[in-house]
């Protein structure tokens, strides 16, 4: 197997000329090194990217870099908003320095290398914490969707049930033409010009223009 071929990107020279020991010890080819964002250019398999950097930080550099090559974020920091800046703008894993051996690296870069994406624990609790948050949340209802107002989302809701207007003003104690003036809204805000093509967008069964 080839050789993976790596830029390492940190502006600690001390942190880059350990990585690039042991990274070459490794077997692992090592193109390039850059004290910042700038100058990480993708010209490698991989990218390992330090996040704090001057010029341009690690996060930001992973966005670009991100379109034409594997990026590694290797950083002392383990906020959880900048784990899921770098993880969002592209980085494909999140490595949080002392919490890995030596060989754990290497095992990792050839890992992303290869298509994996090797997380720390404090990465992955992230992300995990952030998928339980999007399950726990409330679904969107079609009202808000549509921005639709209250009193729109009770007329809708009695249209998606089969009553006419004049059924719908009587159980609002509204007038008929109130009633009418919701729905002509109610058509506009959900960009439809017939009460078929509104209910099925109201159940989630998209458009259908169809008089009724």
């Amino acid at each position: 197997m080839e050789a993976p071929r790596v830029i390492v990107a940190d502006d600690n020279a001390v942190v880059r000329s350990g990585l690039v020991s042991l990274l070459q010890a490794g077997g692992v080819e090592v193109l390039a090194e850059a004290p910042d964002g700038e100058k990480a250019i993708a010209l490698a398999d991989l990218v390992l990217l330090d996040v704090r950097m001057p010029l341009v930080d690690g996060v930001t550099a992973a966005r670009e870099l991100a379109k034409t090559t594997r990026v590694l974020m290797l950083t002392y920091t383990d906020t959880p908003e900048v784990i899921r800046a770098a993880i969002g703008n592209g980085a494909a894993g999140y490595l949080v320095h002392g919490t890995f051996t030596p060989e754990e690296l290497l095992d990792a870069v050839r890992g992303t290398v290869s298509g994996a994406n090797p997380l720390s624990p404090a990465a992955v609790a992230v992300l995990v914490g952030a998928v339980q948050s999007h399950a726990k949340a409330p679904p969107e209802s079609p009202g808000s969707r549509f921005g639709l107002s209250t009193r729109e989302m009770e007329v809708m809701e009695l249209v998606s049930q089969g009553y006419p207007n004049g059924a719908i003003a009587a159980r609002l104690f509204v007038a008929d033409k109130t009633i009418k003036n919701h729905v002509n809204h109610i058509y506009a805000k959900l960009g439809v010009t017939t009460r078929a093509a509104a209910i099925a967008l109201w159940l989630g069964s998209g458009t259908v223009q169809e008089d009724w």
